[in-house]
This record gives structure tokens, C-alpha cells and sequence, in this order.
């Protein structure tokens, strides 16, 4: 099956403290051993990165501890799927119709790499934010 992980699973599966982390290691374990089709959206990277660097954990995750985590459980093991620029403006264009704003854009984007990838599931560990944005079935919105 087609999997799309978003990027709060793969914080939770990379960062042993993180309350929902024995609950998400198993899928990435389960990604990387080709147990599915292991899909990430490019921009996940990057708010990977993001989020890796500035947890409030001590000690912090230093950027080179960070880049080994990607490098190594990420970008070496899934499909990195990128949208094209003329794929964002109609998702802008469908929030702006739905009346929604902010942070959901993010969402919104790993729903469009979802639906170009053809993405059967999107696992995430923000389900509520999905539903907004996600014309799948409930079912394929899989939270572990």
C-alpha cells in the first residue's frame, strides 16, 4: 500500500522522548524494510529538519545529528515527491475557496503530493487537520 507520511509521524518515529514515539517507530520501521510503498513530500525535509533542531530537549538535537536522521531513515529509504509550481496555486486556490487559512496550507500541500504519488493512506498525528483538506475516505487517513 501506498503510504504517505507526514511530517509529525516521522518526529515521533525519529525522536525516542516524543510521547507517540513507540507507536510511530514501527511504521517507519515497517517503511524502511519495504513492508509498503514508503512516500515523503520534499518539503517534509525541510520542516523535519525544522522541528529536529528546535525541540526543547536537552541535549538538543545538534543540525548534524539532524541531517544524519533524514539522510539516513528518509531520504535513503522513501520516495521524495515534490510538487511542481504550477501545483500549488490551485491548492491555494481550493483553501481560499474553503475559506481556510494558516497552517493548513502545509497540510493542504502533503495532501497534493499525496494525490500526484497516488498515495493510498496518508499516516499523520494530526488527523483533525487532514479531514479539512483531504478528499480520501476516512480509512485512508491512518493515524498509528
Amino acid at each position: 500500500m501506498r503510504t504517505l507520511f507526514d511530517t509529525s509521524v516521522l518526529v515521533a518515529a525519529l525522536v525516542e522522548q516524543h510521547p507517540k514515539h513507540e507507536r510511530a517507530l514501527p511504521w517507519l520501521s515497517k517503511a524502511k524494510a519495504n513492508k509498503f510503498a514508503f512516500i515523503v513530500a520534499s518539503h517534509s525535509l525541510a520542516e523535519l529538519y525544522a522541528v529536529l533542531t528546535t525541540l526543547p530537549l536537552k541535549p538538543r538535537i545538534s543540525t548534524s545529528i539532524a541531517w544524519r536522521l533524514i539522510s539516513e531513515n528518509i531520504e535513503s529509504k522513501a520516495k521524495i515527491v515534490s510538487l511542481s509550481p504550477t501545483e500549488y496555486g490551485p491548492i491555494i486556490k481550493k483553501l481560499s475557496d474553503k475559506g481556510l487559512s494558516g497552517g493548513i496550507v502545509y497540510d493542504a500541500l502533503i495532501v497534493g503530493v499525496a494525490q500526484k504519488s497516488k498515495a493510498e493512506r496518508i499516516l499523520t498525528l494530526n488527523r483533525k487537520h487532514f479531514r479539512k483538506v483531504w478528499q480520501g475516505s476516512e480509512k485512508t487517513l491512518f493515524e498509528p
